[in-house]
């Protein structure tokens, strides 16, 4: 008998204690704007002890996100009997007692007694890989038909030996076809043979060498080797791949629970990561049995961040990976070019279709001398960060190259390349180094390092003489310690003039908090310089002045610092270890010590700090640094100190100055391995997976419309944005991660975050319609419900920030047309037109300041003019004709960078709808889709 996966039910009776939920509205009576608040749900717990009371009020948080009814689903907690049911149920199968948290417990209990890795699952269908290979090397995907039926892996990874014969052979057509095409083409990537190595990879993925590659002008297409998924990208990423109808992924892909684990002081790591499996159980569940469904790597709650992950896993120097998160990047540290993008673009690389990028400009950051001091990796990019701002490396990779280079560790560049998201970059890369090879062996890949070795000039490292469209250059000997901000990466000061600019510019000084971690700062090397001044402190009897909460970045990390002992002095001195998560440095921290709105000052080594980013509350100042200074000036409690030049007072009123730290690169006897959880007992398939329609976490997607052909007359301007609008703005994370799963429920954070340029408000637009003003979310909904299109007026650089593509998904559901703006960030402009949407910007960036918010919009094509149909292409010229509220209109140009296959993204309505119909054409054709099973 067939039976299906259901996931999200109202109530559930649970092992040990039942949950009733009830639901929550929004009074009719409520302040119609500023309504950011999102009230808690309430619980009826009742537990058999004290102990199992407060585990379910721990995890009891469930926020409402619309102002109609909401359930609350199955508030996370675990139901005592299974709400799934599969054909031949996988936990009935004899000698399988299953559960889902125990399933986790037990792949976790199975990686702590260094069980070894199990083999991977083949992709039968192979396609754009090299054929006949049966090596098995952790990387790339390959064709060979070996299986082992005790794994659920997406495809037996690439050797990396025909990896790089595959690219080699690629990339010399490329090189012969190039030059050939130079007549008619215009200036080539490198107007020549001398190929940065962004060049050399890129040009080695190519689908067609043949293909025409230009920087800043052609759209490449590309054959990418590996996709990674965070669980809050997954479950859209997953519910789109569900559309395609296809059995697996046509690539390695791999599944990482990492955002949805909130960071608490009391709880500590173990009791969070049992909340987050109370709380978000049933996502978790669809994550996992989605991964046994389409063969994926699944990394369950507690394993660690997916970046770090990738790097000690699956990062393979000259591979070419996408990852819905915009840290991805974090891979080029291990010579790989690593994309953030959306989830509708890893559906594209997971159905087998061709991965477009648009061939990006190379900016060559050369590094020389060696640092001294205090100085570290993550001060090479706060310092690049303040010269180049969060836009200036829009539209480039930043390539690093010199003798500097020679000098880092391999997580050092990794921390390098990881922030690089913050100047809006397409990625970061650094050449195959010493360092790298030291790390792969260190990480057990010694096959993937004896690989790299035999290509490494040729493939690895950049031609001599080849061209940067522009060149930064660091001297690594002359770099001081650096911290930025507040409130956004690229205010960089160095930390000698730091306490005079804070004192200058009236931030508050004492120090609230100090956090170590991050998927930018947490690896062996990092812990163990911080053990290294945790001890000269408390070695002198010096005590924390702030609390300070240490992150490790994987399982592998923390049990590799647990046998080494780095981490016991930290312990020692009161610091807070957290779950291998996240956590804080995305909103996941429930923070009890400050009040809301109340003036606050934190230092972190994270990579982010845009205002409420940490903590939700937009008056915390949040300050990045190396994880050296963030463990130092947590002895000082204040901003004051510069643990470079200042002294402290020790227990017997000495002065006391901290020495530079020196940490240890590799651990001397190996990392204590960690494994993606064992799923061979989940014999299910994608067809099986039912979403409950009243889980308030879980939504099937349905198709966006196509567009109709019809004009875009009379747009309403739902909202005109003021200064920065980042995704965070667009799409609040914090607790409305939980409803990523759910598009209805969290399009009710749309916009909530942007500033109104009509009247400086925050979440508080006026409706064209009745007159009245309400929160945005609630206008873009009438105006849906009225049939009125609407468009975005948005200020530089709109949509900087995180690869979340829920900030263009959630506006599309809510009916927008187009979002015009003077320029946007990268990851977003593509994510919109994935959905459908219309990215324009003004021609003239003074335009902005003609639209008022009252006012309506039609895009015209600018040739034939109003009133008239038009098709999109790459090359038609638009206008927007803006009619005021007087009545009087003027027409302003605007601009699009729409591709040939983006055209038919927004003519089908989505990429996702134009993959599906590509499908639906091949098997009437009587073809197999790109991807397609047998």
């Amino acid at each position: 008998m067939s039976a299906q996966l259901l996931f999200g039910v109202r109530t559930a009776t649970l092992r040990r204690f039942t949950t009733t939920t009830t639901t929550t509205t929004r009074s009719a009576s409520a302040a119609p704007c500023n309504n950011i608040s999102i009230p808690t749900a309430s619980h009826t717990v009742v537990a058999s002890t004290a102990a199992d009371a407060d585990a379910a009020g721990a995890g009891a948080d469930a926020p409402s996100a619309r102002s109609r009814s909401i359930g609350t689903g199955i508030v996370g907690l675990i139901p005592a009997t299974p709400s799934l049911n599969v054909r031949g149920d996988w936990r009935q199968q004899p000698n399988r007692a299953y559960h889902h948290r125990d399933h986790y417990r037990h792949d976790r209990l199975a990686q702590h007694h260094g069980q070894p890795p199990s083999a991977a699952l083949s992709s039968s269908s192979g396609r754009g890989v090299l054929a006949g290979s049966s090596t098995t090397v952790r990387g790339l995907a390959t064709t060979s038909t070996t299986s082992n039926p005790t794994s659920s892996q997406s495809a037996i990874p690439t050797p990396a030996a025909a990896l790089y014969a595959r690219m080699a052979d690629t990339l010399a057509k490329a090189r012969q076809y190039q030059p050939s095409l130079a007549s008619r083409a215009g200036a080539l990537l490198s107007c020549g043979h001398n190929l940065t190595l962004t060049e050399k990879i890129l040009l080695a993925h190519l689908v067609d060498p043949r293909q025409v590659a230009q920087r800043g002008k052609s759209y490449l297409q590309l054959r990418a080797d590996r996709v990674a998924l965070q669980d809050a990208s997954a479950q859209t990423a997953l519910l789109q791949f569900m559309l395609t109808k296809l059995k697996t992924s046509a690539v390695p892909t791999s599944v990482h629970c990492d955002h949805l684990i909130v960071a608490t002081a009391q709880s500590g790591a173990a009791g969070d990561v049992q909340t987050a499996l109370r709380s978000s159980g049933e996502v978790f569940d669809f994550l996992q049995a989605s991964s046994a469904a389409f063969k994926l790597q699944f990394w369950a709650p507690g394993s660690g961040i997916i970046h770090q992950i990738v790097l000690e896993n699956y990062a393979t120097p000259g591979g070419l990976m996408i990852g819905c998160d915009s840290h991805t990047p974090n891979a080029g540290g291990l010579g790989m070019i690593a994309v953030g993008v959306g989830g509708a673009d890893a559906v594209d690389v997971m159905s087998g279709m061709p991965w477009e990028l648009k061939a990006p400009y190379v900016l060559g950051v050369k590094l020389k001398g060696k640092l001294q001091g205090w100085a570290s990796p993550k001060d090479v990019i706060l310092h690049l960060a303040g010269k180049l701002t969060v836009k200036g490396g829009t539209g480039f990779v930043l390539e690093y190259f010199g003798p500097g280079v020679d000098t880092l560790s391999c997580t050092g560049m990794a921390t390098i390349c990881n922030m690089g998201a913050e100047v809006g970059a397409t990625t970061s890369i650094v050449p195959y180094t010493a360092a790298m090879r030291r790390y792969l062996i260190a990480t057990n890949r010694q096959a993937e390092a004896n690989a790299a070795d035999s290509v490494a000039a040729a493939m690895l490292q950049p031609d001599e003489n080849c061209h940067y469209d522009q060149v930064i250059e660091i001297d690594l000997s002359k770099l001081e310690p650096h911290i930025n901000g507040p409130f956004t990466p690229d205010l960089s000061t160095p930390i000698s003039e730091f306490a005079a600019t804070a004192k200058a510019n009236g931030w508050p000084t004492e120090l609230k908090g100090a956090l170590i971690g991050s998927c930018t700062n947490s690896s062996y090397e990092d812990m163990t310089k911080v053990r290294q001044l945790v001890q000269q402190a408390t070695d002198r009897g010096l005590k924390l002045k702030t609390p300070l909460y240490i992150t490790p970045g994987s399982s592998q990390i923390k049990d590799t610092c647990d046998r080494d002992g780095v981490l016991d002095p930290l312990v020692h001195a009161g610091g807070k270890i957290l779950a291998n998560a996240c956590g804080p440095c995305i909103g996941q921290w429930k923070r009890e010590d400050i009040k809301a709105g109340e003036k606050n000052s934190i230092i972190t080594s994270f990579n982010r700090n845009f205002a409420g980013r940490n903590d939700g509350n937009t008056a915390t100042h949040t300050f990045l640094a190396s994880p050296e200074l963030v463990a130092a000036m947590s002895f000082a409690g204040t901003l004051n100190f510069n643990p470079t030049a200042d002294a402290l007072t020790d227990a017997n009123g000495s002065e006391f100055r901290f020495s530079s730290p020196q940490g240890v690169e590799l651990p001397a006897s190996g990392f204590s391995g960690a494994k993606p959880s064992d799923l061979s007992g989940m014999s299910i398939s994608g067809d099986q997976i039912e979403i409950n329609p009243k889980s308030s976490r879980l939504q099937r997607l349905a198709a966006f419309p196509a567009w109709d052909g019809r004009l875009m007359h009379d747009l309403a301007v739902l909202i005109k944005v003021k200064g920065k609008c980042t995704t965070d703005h667009i799409s609040a994370a914090g607790p409305w991660l939980k409803y990523k799963g759910h598009l209805e429920n969290i399009s009710e954070n749309t916009l909530i975050g942007a500033t109104n340029a009509e009247t400086g408000k925050i979440n508080c637009v006026r409706n064209t319609q009745t007159g009245k003003d309400d929160t945005v979310p609630a206008v873009a909904r009438a105006y849906k419900e009225a049939g009125v299109g609407w468009v975005v007026i948005g200020d530089e650089n709109y949509g900087e920030g995180s690869a979340r593509e829920h900030a263009a998904m959630q506006p599309r559901f809510l009916g927008c047309r187009a979002i015009i703006c003077r320029s946007f960030a990268r990851i977003h402009e593509t994510n919109l037109k994935k959905q459908g949407l219309l990215p324009l910007t003004f021609v003239n960036p003074a335009d902005y300041d003609k639209i008022a918010a009252d006012d309506t919009v039609s895009i015209i094509n600018a040739e034939l003019g109003p009133g008239k149909p038009f098709s999109l292409t790459p090359t038609v010229k638009l206008a927007a004709v803006i009619t005021h509220k007087d009545e009087t209109s003027e027409t302003i140009p605007l601009r699009h960078t729409l591709s040939e296959s983006q055209v038919q993204w927004i003519h089908a309505g989505s990429a996702l709808n134009f993959i599906a119909a590509e499908q639906i054409k091949q098997k009437a054709e009587g073809k197999s889709g790109a991807a397609a099973s047998p």
